[in-house]
């Protein structure tokens, strides 16, 4: 029999490790040069040189006519770089919508610190960019890891900047969690993730502070974050709320069981 002793030491080792590792748990950023990803009618954004993200005008110029609805914000998962998300502009653009695929440190052409916090500060710095840059409305669209950016920018520009200068319209998140803690704790249900864990991603607070028209995107058959954490983080919020649910999908088949009529009823409420 392994002594007791031993196998509490074993798991002090694990958790150790896994707390040492949690960010690249988390994080799966693809380097790649902006030659690479600004491509098919993708646009270095705000320039090549202070790359930030990429941008697609409606009618794919930027003197498009008649002029965008508003600029999409879209923060990605946590796997690649902004330019393998290109579908976006293929639904959001032929709903009179700008799309901007906002690209994170540490991914991409970008550096910069992986984490909540540096994350977060980029997100709300790239809002307030927008903004200045093509005016109102600015919607948010956040899927899994980006739900949670997306949750966290939008409370800290609301809370953060009196000027209304990072104020934005409405949030469509996507595969999202409540809270970050209780999808580590549906993985790795054997450690004390709430004690570990470094970033908390607490969108029900975040979103709270924000309080703004709210669309929460489950899907079904999802196992990386399963659908009863959004529809968690949906019961949690204020109206006005929006609750859609993608029947048979999984965390990354969703886009394909979905038309361009869905994404109008998604994002009709947020405007």
């Amino acid at each position: 029999m392994v002594p007791t002793a031993l196998l509490g030491l074993v798991y002090v080792l694990i958790a150790v490790l896994l707390t040492s590792l949690q960010h690249r748990l988390l994080y799966h950023p693809a380097p790649a040069a902006v030659a690479e990803v600004a491509v098919d009618g993708l646009v270095a954004w705000p320039s090549a040189t202070e790359f930030r993200g990429l941008v697609a005008e409606p009618a794919g110029a930027a003197d498009a006519w008649p002029p965008a609805r508003g600029t999409a914000v879209v923060f990605h998962g946590n796997a690649g770089h902004a330019g393998h998300r290109r579908w976006y502009v293929d639904v959001l653009a032929p709903l009179g919508w700008r799309v901007l695929l906002a690209e994170y440190p540490g991914y991409g052409p970008r550096g910069g610190a992986l984490g909540e916090s540096s994350l977060v500060a980029d997100a709300v710095e790239t809002i307030g960019m927008a903004r200045r840059a093509f005016g109102e409305p600015i919607l948010l669209v956040g899927e899994s890891l980006g739900a949670g950016v997306a949750a966290a920018a939008a409370g800290a520009a609301a809370t953060g900047a009196p000027d209304g200068d990072t104020r934005v319209s409405g949030v469509l998140l996507i595969t999202p969690w409540d809270r970050l803690a209780n999808v580590a704790a549906y993985h790795y249900p054997w450690l004390p993730v709430t004690w570990l864990l470094k970033d908390r991603y607490d969108s029900v607070a975040h979103l709270a502070a924000a309080g703004l028209p709210t669309t929460v995107v489950v899907a079904s058959n999802d196992r990386i974050v399963p659908a009863r954490f959004g529809m968690a983080l949906h019961e949690a919020l204020p109206e006005p709320k929006t609750l859609l649910v993608i029947e048979g999908a999984a965390h990354n088949d969703w886009p394909g069981r979905v038309n361009l009529d869905w994404w109008r009823r998604a994002i009709e409420p947020l405007r």
